[in-house]
């Protein structure tokens, strides 16, 4: 018996002991490295292969883009310093890309939150679908710059301008979606909300919103893609400080390389402002569904 209780006493001892010399698994695997070879390499393939092609195109006498290398050597100046300051609209990348990123910023959050209430209304309510969603329709399909000199005699300053142009750009899909989103709640959650008599603000939140989250964040998506055209357009028109006059400067100066550079960050702001919305739906619809 002794010896019984003296086994069972030294064991978890022993167990853990042998736990710390047991080899740790390695946090970077063979498996790990090979899936971002193959995530890596082809996007980097296909880049080197389109800036040689470009090279070899616009490296001959006559061509109207400067090659890359020509590129890089001209715009050399913003590229490195992108946060200087010399007032007015002398301004870095950084300062320009920033006040863009300020007003999609706010036009996007006010689409954001009457999008989602308005497709809720659609949704929930066959007279509303009834009577909002032919005009919808119809005002959806309006470009965005259209929409700015009505907003310049109403408003009758750039800032403000600019926001209202991104807002009635992006709050479309995001009306649509979260409608559709709304519309196929299953009717098993209807009736389980029915059985508990939720009160209609447990209802939206409890039920509407989960359910509805992958068609409102798909909405957000398309919303935030349209809200960083806009932007660019709009500021082209408007002026002052912003990515959109940053390129109309630069075309109204012959500074191609400078378009060039500043399109590059167009893009990849505008992937990220996607990855990111992308990422907070993720969130969102695991938390639902968890």
């Amino acid at each position: 018996m002794a010896t019984t209780s003296t086994i069972g006493v030294t064991a978890p001892g022993i167990a853990a002991k042998a736990a710390e010399k047991a080899p740790r698994a390695p946090f970077i695997t063979a498996a790990s490295l090979r899936g971002m070879a193959a995530n890596l390499i082809p996007p980097v393939v296909v880049m080197i292969a389109f800036l040689v092609i470009w090279e070899l195109l616009c490296s001959r006498p006559g061509a109207g883009l400067p090659p890359p290398s020509r590129v890089v050597t001209e715009a050399w100046d913003i590229i490195v310093n992108p946060f200087y300051d010399n007032g007015g609209t002398d301004k870095g990348l950084f300062w320009h890309i920033s006040a863009s990123i300020q007003r999609v910023a706010l036009g996007f959050a006010l689409a954001t939150v009457v999008g989602i209430l308005v497709g809720t209304l659609i949704g929930q309510s066959d007279w509303a679908m009834r009577g909002l969603d032919p005009i919808f329709q119809v005002l959806r399909t309006i470009p965005p710059l259209a929409w700015l000199p009505l907003s310049l005699a109403a408003f009758r300053d750039g800032q403000p301008s600019a926001i209202f142009v991104i807002f009635i750009t992006s709050i479309w899909p995001i009306i649509i979606n979260t409608a559709v989103g709304i519309r196929n709640i299953p009717q098993d959650y209807r009736n389980v909300s029915a059985v508990l008599q939720l009160n209609p603000i447990e209802f939206f939140s409890k039920i509407m919103l989960p359910s509805a989250a992958p068609y409102i964040f798909t909405g957000l998506r398309i919303g935030v893609g349209l809200s960083w055209l806009a932007i660019v357009a709009a500021e082209m028109l408007i002026g002052g400080v912003g990515i959109g006059f940053f390129i109309w400067d630069a075309w109204n100066s012959s500074h191609i390389s400078e378009i060039i550079v500043a399109l590059v960050y167009v893009g990849v702001i505008g992937f990220i402002l996607d990855r990111f919305v992308a990422f907070i739906g993720n969130l969102v619809t695991r938390g639902a569904a968890a």
